[in-house]
């Protein structure tokens, strides 16, 4: 672990606690909500952790196979005779699939904005083998512009592995090397998102009722007796189950509240603006985590869900996509036109009705056989379906031209 002196110095000029030193010298990020944020608490905020899994799902749900690109510009179609294919789309070890994979390197980029995965190579050089590492477990060390990787693996352990065999996704970065800590960047909205959270769940604890002092001015009670008065009172007005019970005061005892209740610190609207404020430092829409304005109606949730697509989790394609294609490919493979692809023609299907409208204008315009629509519909070609049609009032641009210009010269 790296130790920032210059933060340990300055430490000495600030008031604060030997915990907070303690909490400086193991990594730990404190809130000013006065709570520590590291993604074990922050993964139970459940906002977050919504947020997360969106992304983790998004990019696990949709397959990610290897293609190529046809001779003659004509497309592309799957390389299934290349062994990378298998390890991206079904099995890139020996206990995950595809999709587990997937999900976890989405979960460790929403929460860590960094994912390790080490490449296990057979006899001839290929990939065979795709490891995932916990962020945690990886340093990475920079000597001017080359780069290794330290994995510790446990009782003070670590091995060193080299840039080649290291497969490093990197969310936003600042230094261009490592990802930023998505937690830390956030942390002091996940720490009030943790703060309310635990004034909620204290309030309801001592039965939604807001503490005071229980007083008398008619006697001095001993240290025994005020431990059975407050024994008492908790087991008869604390808890949920206590709630708006009534109280019975005797012995000159009198009650004074001191904190406001619920309402009037406004703590409901607190927790739902901390749902909004979680999902803008994620970037997922808050809609997506089952938070949603009362005011949306079903056109307006769907053009939400498609922009989720399109803003949220297009960059992660992108971002993952260019990584697979410089880190699994060689310059080579990459000038053969091999190239990883996310299909995301699933997530981007509106209703039957826009569908429909959409498959008649592009078969219209010749631009889609009736086998292209009907796999994207995730049905079977029959034959003949792959001739490309347009109506008989329609024609070639390039024959109208050609026949301008036969006229122009017969005349």
């Amino acid at each position: 672990m790296n130790f920032n002196l210059t933060s340990l110095f300055s430490w000495s000029k600030k008031s604060q606690t030997t915990q907070d030193l303690y909490k400086t010298l193991l990594g730990l990020s404190t809130s000013k909500s006065g709570l520590s944020v590291e993604w074990k608490q922050a993964i139970q905020v459940t906002t977050f952790f919504a947020c997360a899994r969106v992304i983790a799902d998004g990019l696990a749900q949709v397959p990610f196979k290897l293609n190529k690109e046809i001779v003659g510009g004509k497309g592309s179609e799957p390389a299934k005779d290349h062994p990378l294919y298998e390890v991206l789309h079904l099995k890139p070890n020996e206990w995950q699939t595809s999709y587990e994979l997937r999900e976890q390197i989405g979960l460790h980029l929403a929460v860590k904005f960094n994912a390790y995965i080490f490449k296990v190579r057979g006899l001839r050089g290929e990939i065979v083998e795709l490891l995932p590492f916990e962020p945690d477990q990886v340093r990475v060390v920079r000597d001017g512009w080359s780069r290794k990787y330290e994995v510790y693996i446990g009782n003070g352990k670590k091995i060193d592995v080299k840039s080649d065999d290291m497969w490093h996704i990197r969310g936003p970065s600042w230094s261009g090397v490592e990802g930023l800590d998505a937690v830390r960047l956030a942390r002091e909205a996940i720490g009030l998102a943790l703060a309310t959270e635990e004034h909620g769940a204290r309030m309801f604890g001592n039965g939604a009722r807001p503490s005071g002092i229980l007083s008398t001015d008619s006697v001095t009670l001993k240290k025994e007796q005020v431990d059975a008065l407050r024994e008492s009172w908790e087991s008869t007005q604390g808890g949920n189950a206590n709630a708006y019970k009534t109280a019975i005061l005797s012995g000159g005892l009198k009650w004074q509240s001191l904190a406001m209740n619920g309402v009037d610190s406004q703590h409901l609207e607190q927790r739902r603006f901390q749902v909004e404020e979680v999902c803008r430092g994620a970037r997922v829409m808050p809609i997506m985590v089952g938070h949603s304005d009362k005011a949306a109606t079903y056109a307006s949730a769907e053009q939400m869900f498609l922009a989720h697509v399109v803003h949220t989790m297009m960059p992660w394609y992108a971002r993952i996509e260019q990584s697979a294609a410089v880190n699994l490919l060689s310059k080579e493979e990459r000038a053969q036109g091999y190239f990883p692809k996310f299909n995301v023609n699933g997530l981007m299907r509106g209703t039957f009705k826009d569908r429909s409208e959409f498959y008649t204008k592009m078969f219209n315009v010749g631009s889609m056989n009736p086998n292209e629509i009907r796999g994207f519909e995730d049905m079977n070609p029959y034959e003949g379906g792959d001739t490309y049609r347009v109506p008989l009032n329609t024609a070639d641009p390039a024959s109208i031209q050609e026949n301008n210009i036969n006229g122009d010269v017969n005349e």
